[in-house]
């Protein structure tokens, strides 16, 4: 897969995994691992990247005897969700018109 459209999949594939509840890194990883490839060297420029651009909170919260950061998600990350979800399906037009007319 392309790295820059990885790139792009992966942040909101982050965002998506925050929408019901808030979480943290490992729990991230476990919830996006069956659906595309990320790794905790991946994933933690992503959440800084998004909690700059306003898409993510965090707050920390001790867990047997170490603070653990939770993340959830902002107004402005639904926002890039529903941003997101208008550009895969353009993106999905073009897979199928690919796909029908390469043949």
């Amino acid at each position: 897969m392309d790295a820059q459209l990885k790139k792009g999949l992966l942040e909101v594939c982050v965002l998506v995994s925050l929408k019901k509840e808030e979480s943290y890194g490992y729990k991230i990883i476990s919830d996006i691992s069956p659906y595309i490839e990320i790794s905790e060297s991946t994933l933690y420029p992503i959440l800084k990247r998004l909690e700059a651009t306003g898409c993510l909170t965090t707050r920390s919260k001790e867990y047997n005897g170490r603070l653990r950061k939770y993340y959830m998600i902002t107004e402005a990350g639904k926002r890039k969700i529903r941003d997101s979800l208008d550009d895969l399906e353009e993106l999905r037009r073009v897979y199928e018109f690919v796909y029908r007319e390469g043949r």
